[in-house]
């Protein structure tokens, strides 16, 4: 169905929704254009709300000026294609990672293809919409058929879970290993499945709230710990026969959770700085101990094409129980709900259906 056909018989003007200014959103009137040589016009089934929209949310974001489009977890139906993409046709429905490196430059020459300018400087915006145009260095690299089996809330999950396999392929977590995760969101139960699922002898999840802490033993944490009961601490540092976590994943991106990480896993263990905090922000060191305790810090940022190949792959596979993070569900028509939900904390991830 061309871009024409789709707004002929649509009942509505399509929407896309709009960061305005931090903490005002507007679904505004949006006209789809034909696609260019290698771009693809995808109708959004499914889009899922994130912890970058939320802070852009909250406080805008440096890469992107508002007003701008928001979302980039999504999936889809191809609605048309451009000249010269072979391996897609309209009616096939996708997954998508947003980004796409550009393999040219220095840090793709050297596999480092998630540092590459290309990726997060042409990322694509706006899947809190009707339909979404692809790029084609995205449609080339890091676009894939959807399986049928599984679902469109699922298979938005390609580009969250590729950031959290990157980490793991660089911490290189072993199963003889014991792990704690700060941090009990979304991006913290993901590291947790997946760190089950790699076979660790322990996983431990440390977060707030009653809610929070309810999920992730339902999602198969071996330990749930309160991080406001003062209790934690030692219970952490027991781990292990006493000598304490191996790895510790910090997914809070507070710079309170950055220096708990480091205070909490053991000599010749490993940290994995996961969130991002705000900018500005400094991190102390004590460099004793960095030293003596020869200590290993993993700040993995993104992801690579590799990370999302095999991303796409433990999806199709449907062996892990990913979907479980995905906990609420509005129409696009609700977005200014789905905001207060994720402020108020009421929910993991929001699957937003146009």
């Amino acid at each position: 169905m061309s871009a024409a056909a789709i707004l002929k018989s649509h009942p509505q003007h399509l929407r896309q929704a709009i960061l305005v200014e931090p903490r005002c959103i507007e679904l505004r009137e949006w006209t789809p254009v034909a696609p260019r040589p290698g771009e693809m016009l995808v109708q959004v089934r499914c889009a899922l709300s994130c912890g970058t929209d939320l802070k852009t949310y909250r406080r805008g974001h440096p890469l992107w000026p508002t007003p701008t489009p928001i979302g980039h977890e999504f999936s889809g139906v191809v609605a048309e294609v451009g000249r010269g993409v072979s391996a897609f046709k309209p009616g096939d429905a996708i997954m998508c990672a947003p980004t796409a490196p550009c393999g040219d430059c220095f840090y793709c020459s050297r596999g480092q293809e998630n540092l590459c300018e290309q990726a997060i400087g042409r990322m694509v915006l706006g899947a809190y919409a009707d339909m979404l145009l692809l790029p084609a260095h995205v449609v080339s690299q890091n676009t894939f058929t959807k399986p049928p089996a599984l679902p469109f809330e699922e298979a938005a999950l390609l580009e969250p879970l590729s950031c959290v396999v990157h980490a793991h392929d660089i911490a290189r977590p072993e199963p003889f290993e014991t792990a704690v995760i700060l941090g009990a969101g979304p991006f913290g139960l993901l590291h947790m499945i997946t760190l089950k699922a790699l076979g660790l002898r322990e996983v431990v999840m440390i977060g707030r709230g009653p809610e929070r802490l309810k999920w992730a033993g339902e999602l198969g944490a071996d330990r749930v710990l309160d991080a406001n009961r003062e209790e934690t601490a030692a219970e952490v540092a027991h781990l292990n026969g006493g000598y304490g976590p191996d790895l510790v994943v910090e997914c809070t991106g507070q710079i309170d959770g950055w220096q708990d990480a480091l205070a909490r896993v053991r000599r010749g263990g490993r940290v994995v700085l996961f969130g991002g905090c705000p900018v500005g922000t400094k991190l102390e060191v004590d460099t004793r101990r960095m030293h003596y305790d020869n200590l290993s810090l993993i700040a993995p940022f993104h992801f690579r094409p590799r990370d999302v190949r095999r991303t796409y792959e433990m999806l199709r596979q449907r062996k892990l129980n990913f979907g479980a993070v995905i906990n609420a569900r509005r129409r696009l028509s609700e977005i200014d709900e789905v905001f207060a939900m994720l402020e108020r904390g009421d929910v993991l991830k929001c699957a937003i259906i146009p």
